[in-house]
């Protein structure tokens, strides 16, 4: 048997579209990550970006277990001493809920050039409604 690992000119595209309302942020996130990445594929090489695009929908409506929406908080450092920031998810939800999605699938994806080139190809939206349709999106 041989081995045949994916060139970058031979990888077909697709996009899906993701509804966030009531899925559960880890959970929707690895399906993410994992699409992004090109892992349901059975051409699937770790070096190529075999992934497809994804593109999600009412991120202001996804959901957490517990206490997260008060306990779980970002961190941000600007580099100078005492600004440090501490932000909770629930201010986040009310202002930027994209970053909530798009920060899980990030965590999710490799740390180099090839994970931020995968990155690029996640599309947030926070309502109902999306730019792509003439991509044609499949929904997951």
């Amino acid at each position: 048997m041989k081995t045949t690992l994916a060139k970058k000119e031979d990888v077909q595209r697709n996009w899906y579209v993701v509804d966030a309302a009531g899925q559960n942020l880890g959970r929707l996130s690895v399906k993410i990550a994992n699409i992004l990445r090109g892992r349901e594929k059975p051409t699937y090489t770790p070096h190529v970006d075999t992934g497809d695009f994804v593109v999600v929908i009412n991120a202001e409506k996804i959901a957490v277990t517990g206490k997260k929406e008060e306990q779980k908080t970002y961190m941000f450092y600007t580099g100078w001493v005492g600004n440090e920031y501490h932000k909770t998810l629930g201010e986040f939800r009310e202002k930027r809920p994209d970053f909530i999605i798009r920060h899980s699938v990030k965590g999710m994806m490799p740390r180099n050039n090839l994970g931020r080139q995968m990155l690029r190809k996640l599309k947030v939206y926070v309502g109902p409604t999306h730019p792509h349709e003439a991509q044609e999106p499949v929904a997951l």
